[in-house]
């Protein structure tokens, strides 16, 4: 049973159920823009952007780097289905500099590469703007 003043949240990737949680407030990226989420939202279906999923319960928050995917929010639920979730507290600015540094490097000779080159240059940019502020 999900309390008035929370919303149950589920964040699922194609490894594991990360996280089943209640949360008093949850912000994230859309692809197209940031959606804050509370109790009693309507319901809506989106698909997720690459950035910041900020968790609120009381006076506890954490944060999480998502990487695209889904989500739904349905009577008083928030599911998140996304390629990949990690706690920004586990990121290591060092390395996620690296990993940017060798995506620029990548060649990229298809149409494919091309794309998976772009999307990696786009996360750890984003990931190294979460990690410096």
């Amino acid at each position: 049973m999900i309390a008035a003043n929370t919303v149950q949240l589920v964040v699922v990737t194609p490894e594991k159920t990360l996280l089943t949680q209640d949360a008093t407030s949850l912000q994230f990226p859309l692809e197209d823009g940031q959606i804050g989420i509370l109790p009693g939202r309507a319901p809506v279906v989106g698909r997720l952007g690459i950035g910041e999923l900020v968790v609120i319960n009381g006076s506890e928050k954490t944060s999480y780097f998502i990487d695209g995917g889904f989500v739904q929010v349905k009577g008083g639920a928030v599911t998140l289905l996304t390629n990949h979730a990690e706690p920004v507290i586990n990121l290591k600015v060092k390395e996620v500099e690296a990993a940017f540094n060798e995506a620029l490097e990548r060649p990229a000779t298809t149409t494919t590469a091309q794309a998976a080159k772009q999307h990696d240059i786009e996360r750890n940019r984003r990931l190294l703007a979460i990690l410096k502020r």
